[in-house]
């Protein structure tokens, strides 16, 4: 007897989730996601601060589908960053099936080239270096800008399209 239990991980690693703009009805998918990922203590994070009042840009936030299932999805945000605008990426989940299999890594680039084609000038995230870095996130990018709340500078990335861009730019704005 096979048990399907076991087996379900490496059925989903076969299936290469595909990825699509977020809609308005995958809302509740999406809020799922988050929700399973990162649990209630979300709200009190530094990054909700400049989301709160807003809703996602849809066209550059993603969810990935694996057999008729989201199992992953990043959003991204208009915010200003002084005067400037901006997007803030984030939050990205993955769920617990498909992590480790390079899906993160493939929402935050499909987001970040998303947002290069459509003509932004930066993207910022709260995040880890680690991960974010070889996606082209730095702190020293995001150096001058302040966030409304507490935060771990060395994890406040950005990436400007344009050299320059960030100058100057003193705080990102709620």
């Amino acid at each position: 007897m096979i048990d399907t239990l076991t087996r379900a991980p490496a059925l989903a690693a076969l299936s290469t989730p595909v990825l699509a703009p977020e809609r308005r009805r995958d809302a509740g998918l999406v809020e799922g996601l988050v929700a399973r990922a990162f649990g209630p203590g979300r709200f009190v994070k530094t990054a909700e601060r400049l989301r709160e009042g807003r809703d996602p840009i849809l066209d550059l936030s993603f969810v990935a589908w694996s057999e008729g299932r989201a199992v992953g999805c990043v959003r991204q945000w208009p915010i200003l960053i002084g005067e400037a605008p901006a997007l803030l990426l984030g939050p990205f989940a993955v769920e617990d099936d498909h992590r480790r299999q390079g899906l993160g890594a493939r929402l935050i680039r499909r987001a970040r080239d998303a947002a290069e084609v459509a003509g932004h000038g930066a993207i910022l995230l709260v995040g880890e270096p680690r991960f974010f870095g070889p996606l082209g996130f730095t702190a020293e990018a995001a150096r001058a800008v302040t966030l409304p709340g507490p935060v771990d500078k060395g994890r406040v990335l950005a990436l400007a399209f344009r050299p320059g861009r960030l100058e100057g730019m003193a705080r990102a704005a709620g």
